[in-house]
């Protein structure tokens, strides 16, 4: 029974896994963070064209 423990490699995967999309998620906040102003601006911009050819 131990050693069917040891070779059973699925909980690993899932950390794995887990660490994985953690990972990827504090990227995604991290450059949200710094180009968060420049996408606002971006969209807001858009927003105010489209706003003035109506």
């Amino acid at each position: 029974m131990l050693t069917q423990l040891i070779q059973d490699e699925e909980g690993q995967t899932l950390v794995e896994y887990g660490l994985l999309i953690s990972l990827i998620a504090l990227v995604v906040i991290g450059v949200l963070t710094l180009l968060g102003k420049k996408i606002k601006n971006t969209f807001n911009k858009a927003a105010d064209d489209m706003n003035a050819t109506t």
